[in-house]
């Protein structure tokens, strides 16, 4: 993302929320050791969300901005903690999960941990109660869109159904990172109503592409197999249309609602998918999202608004 100087978020605000991020798992050995890892690697996509849209009038003090920053990416990084316990995964951005290495009891309990030092941050930044109050009710829909999830699992779910989940799990979270840099930044409500709108078109359209890149993906790219969600029992927006188009609904169906999937059933199902138009579906609804992400942007500095909108272009162009 080299477009980020020329907005102000510059090459040393960057690497500060690196070291910043690092300094905040290092309470103690433990915590060091097995947190560094959680946060190496990674898109940083939603503090940077912040950090651009935090900078679209005027250039903010880093130490003004940076540990509310942090505290997005701890959250993030908090989440997929629990999500890898939930799903039971083994590997995370190539590297063994917490839940593998320490057992999901000391996972839940590390999550915890970074949910708890990203309030801290938040806490000692004196944000004020609207921050608070936003981030509160971001992880407690975090927690409902994991929850709508786990209670569905090897269940079709309608499009509204799908689309009330992805609006939980991720749209909320990008709408929330932008939400907040505008208040931070100092726009006016109807531009951060803006801000706060293209966001969660741009967690929409990403999700939806994550959805896809789960089925048309590169393996070597993603880090793992093709129609790893179905696994796991969950259906995501390419099964709902290939069920819809495909002359192997039925089967396709019988595959994917059956607890006991094997490799050979998901590579089956894959194939179908495949089979269908559901790339190019998908694709058209996720670029509609990118649309309204645009056409959302407020009038603001132009350097930043160029930014988001190749952030926009990254999202839906993406391959891992």
């Amino acid at each position: 993302m080299n477009f980020l100087a020329a907005s102000g978020v510059t090459v040393e605000i960057l690497q500060l929320l690196e070291e910043n991020l690092r300094q905040s798992v290092t309470e103690d050995e433990f915590i060091k050791k097995s947190c560094t890892p959680l946060i190496q690697g990674g898109k940083r996509l939603r503090p940077m969300l912040f950090l651009l849209c935090a900078n679209s009038r005027e250039k903010i003090l880093p130490e003004k901005i940076l540990p509310l920053a942090v505290a997005l990416e701890l959250i993030h990084t908090a989440s997929l903690v629990h999500d890898d316990i939930l799903d039971g995964s083994k590997k995370r951005r190539g590297v063994e999960t917490t839940n593998s290495k320490y057992g999901a009891q000391i996972a839940v309990l590390i999550g915890d941990y970074l949910f708890a030092k990203a309030f801290q941050l938040v806490a000692e930044g004196n944000y004020g109660d609207e921050v608070a109050l936003i981030l509160s009710k971001l992880v407690k829909n975090l927690c409902r869109g994991e929850i709508m999830q786990d209670l569905s699992l090897f269940e079709i779910p309608t499009l509204e159904e799908y689309y009330s989940r992805i609006n939980f799990k991720t749209a909320i979270f990008l709408s929330a990172c932008c939400r907040l840099g505008g208040i931070i930044g100092g726009l006016n409500r109807d531009e951060v109503d803006g801000l706060t709108v293209y966001g969660n078109s741009l967690g929409l359209a990403f999700q939806i592409v994550d959805d896809v890149l789960d089925f048309f993906g590169d393996e070597q790219l993603t880090g793992k197999s093709l129609g790893s969600d179905l696994k796991s029992g969950v259906i995501t927006l390419p099964v709902i249309r290939a069920l819809k188009v495909s002359d192997e609904a039925e089967n396709l169906r019988g595959i994917v609602t059956n607890k006991n999937i094997s490799r050979e059933d998901i590579s089956a199902a894959v194939k179908i998918v495949h089979g269908t138009d559901a790339f190019d579906y998908c694709k058209f609804r996720a670029l509609a999202h990118i649309d309204v992400a645009r056409i959302s942007l407020p009038q603001i500095k132009n350097s930043v608004k160029l930014a988001l909108e190749q952030v926009a272009d990254f999202v839906v162009m993406r391959n891992a």
